[in-house]
């Protein structure tokens, strides 16, 4: 068959119309992308196709003063690789996977794909449910029952807890901290209008679909695994609608699922978003009983929702790197380091305007750019006679040397040493391995162990390592939605640190560990944090619950007579 190639032309300058969303940089298709967008009618992009009228002439037909545009025919037209495939060359200097020529970064069909991936999950994650059939709707054929499932549902029995106990609540703010008991799924999409954009952090610590007994909650910890990914898929499409912007979205996870999750998020978020996979070691000693490599950490895959716009904060300085500031002045502790510069990118010709003379006195020790007549001269040459430069500029160096230059007699003449000062020190960037003693699974039983004086919840997370997360993601007053609640330790952290938080958990535990350990926060009892962070207490939170289908007519027909 001929290709019409002036109809293609047309097409590609339609797509060209969005940027980059249907064509890459390079003049190459996204097909899956424009696929996608007209098995769903994209609103926009049909408006732009239909405006031109040769696509108009060729791809619509009359019938019944109604206009069909014919969807299958115009998707084959994509088939024709030798037209839409001519930006790409086999010998790019590049180096990576290609499917028929293409590299795979440059093209969107290469997607995760599974049963049920155009699906709802209807079954529940209570440990009652994992003998029952998992149900399924789809999204083309049961539509309506989809939007009913998930359009705003009531909240009732709302309740407000503060620092005098418990009340009846009647108004909500937005500045207000919430507790929802119910089907997370179902409060996500309740709380969507009402939190569109919001969240700077959305944590997720979800079943990890296990093969072992170890189940991190008391859900159904053992779907089928594309079962388990639709599960994960439908929460995950809701959670970027509720992220801002400059949020991020961070997902626990051991390596049962990890390579699966990491590939949807990829798919929703985009790979371009994703800013790390972190190891967060709980257990130092690893898990005796498994076969060949005893597992020690679990997983916590982070996305930027946009990766221009997210900035992480520093963690704090560790009790480690104040060891090292050992000297002490009247403006504070600090520790030296050579003024001249050594190793790469130190030697004068490569940074000229930092090779200058400094002179010391040899009565005062005061520093100088002139000579007095009784001073040395110093110049940035090391032992062997390399000239190299110093750490600062000239202007700088005379600004800072009062407090930040240290001189030290070495024969007969003087070393240079910049005092770094503790109180300057801004904190230390989060590296993926996460390994401190107060991050381990038992440490985190602990913490339980004091507010309840016994064991009452199976794994639960650190509050040391939400306190760490919290902070490299969030600035106070900030928002952080977590939705698989579990004993709270997400909400506990938070609130200590003073963000705002909304935690989902429909498991009965939540009126027995889960608001009770938040009202222990607000008492200001002691448990995990609470001695690292400043907070003696206060606070408090909205307690709601999902109304259960068809509560209102049972209550009804119970008051009937």
């Amino acid at each position: 068959m001929q290709i019409d190639t002036k109809l293609m032309e047309q097409v590609k300058s339609v797509l060209q119309q969005f940027g980059t969303k249907y064509m890459t940089e390079d003049g190459a298709l996204k097909r899956n992308t424009v696929i996608n967008d007209l098995d769903k009618y994209d609103k926009d992009l049909m408006a732009a196709l239909l405006a031109n009228n040769l696509i108009k002439d060729e791809y619509t037909e009359q019938i019944a003063d109604t206009t069909v545009f014919k969807l299958n025919h115009f998707i084959d037209m994509f088939e024709y690789q030798e037209f839409w495939g001519n930006s790409f060359t086999k010998y790019a200097n590049r180096i990576g996977l290609t499917s028929n020529n293409k590299f795979i970064e440059d093209s969107s069909d290469i997607v995760l794909d599974f049963p049920y991936k155009d699906t709802i999950l209807k079954a529940g994650m209570s440990d009652e449910d994992s003998e029952t059939d998992e149900l399924f709707l789809n999204e083309t054929l049961a539509s309506s029952e989809i939007s009913e499932l998930l359009e705003p549902k009531i909240f009732i029995n709302a309740k407000k807890y503060d620092a005098n106990g418990e009340h009846n609540a009647t108004t909500f703010r937005n500045s207000d901290n919430l507790i929802i008991k119910g089907n997370n799924l179902i409060a996500l999409h309740s709380m969507a209008n009402q939190y569109k954009e919001s969240a700077k952090l959305i944590y997720l610590d979800p079943p990890y679909n296990t093969k072992s007994a170890a189940n991190t909650f008391l859900y159904n910890n053992r779907y089928n695994h594309s079962s388990w990914l639709t599960f994960m898929k439908n929460r995950l499409e809701i959670s970027k609608k509720l992220v801002s912007e400059d949020g991020f979205i961070v997902a626990a996870i051991d390596s049962n699922e990890l390579f699966y999750l990491g590939v949807l998020m990829d798919e929703i978020f985009g790979v371009e978003n994703r800013l790390s996979v972190l190891a967060v070691v709980h257990n130092p000693g690893g898990r005796q009983d498994e076969e060949f490599f005893p597992t020690a950490h679990e997983n916590l895959i982070v996305f930027a929702k946009n990766r221009e716009l997210a900035k992480l904060n520093n963690l704090p300085i560790s009790d480690e790197k104040k060891k090292q500031y050992k000297l002490k002045d009247k403006y504070g502790r600090y520790k030296l380091r050579g003024f001249r510069r050594s190793g790469n990118n130190s030697l004068r010709t490569q940074r000229p305007k930092l090779f200058y003379p400094i002179y010391v006195n040899n009565d005062t020790h005061t520093l100088s750019l002139h000579n007095d007549g009784n001073s040395t001269k110093l110049l940035p040459i090391d032992k062997s006679g390399t000239e190299r430069c110093w750490r600062w500029g000239s202007n700088t160096f005379n600004e800072k040397k009062d407090k930040y230059i240290e001189v030290k007699k070495k024969g007969d003449t003087y070393e240079l040493y910049v005092k770094e000062r503790e109180s300057d020190y801004e904190g230390e960037k989060a590296k993926s391995l996460w390994a401190k003693p107060e991050y381990t699974g038992q440490n985190a039983t602990q913490t339980l162990k004091r507010l309840f004086d016994e064991k009452v919840f199976t794994y639960p997370k650190s509050e040391f390592v939400m306190r760490d997360l919290i902070q490299v993601c969030t600035n106070p007053h900030d928002l952080v939605i977590d939705f698989f609640m579990g004993s709270a330790t997400t909400q506990a952290a938070a609130m200590k640190m003073h963000r705002r938080f909304v935690g989902i958990e429909q498991m009965n535990y939540i009126n027995t560990i889960s608001v009770p350990r938040l009202q222990k926060v607000i008492a200001g009892e002691q448990g995990g944090i609470s001695k690292d962070v400043d907070w003696q207490g206060g606070g408090s939170f909205i307690y709601v619950e999902l109304m259960e289908k068809n509560q209102g007519f049972l209550h009804d027909l119970q008051k009937a007579t």
